[in-house]
């Protein structure tokens, strides 16, 4: 079985004067303090809420 794709998304944005539906998205990704790493699966919903927030995040190349 091959190894399942993934993304590393650093936050680089504070979620402070944000709407309710942005701030809900960066934790639905495992963030919610300022430079918090997570690795997540390269599925398009997961690249679909990075997009959302793409202002308060970086995805980092490995």
């Amino acid at each position: 079985m091959a190894a399942k794709k993934t993304i590393k998304v650093r936050q680089t944005g504070s979620p402070i004067r944000r709407s309710k539906d942005q701030r809900a998205t960066l934790v639905g990704l495992g963030l919610n303090k300022m430079g918090r790493v997570r690795e997540l699966e390269d599925t398009p919903s997961v690249r679909g809420m990075v997009a959302k927030v793409s202002h308060l995040v970086k995805v980092l190349d490995d």
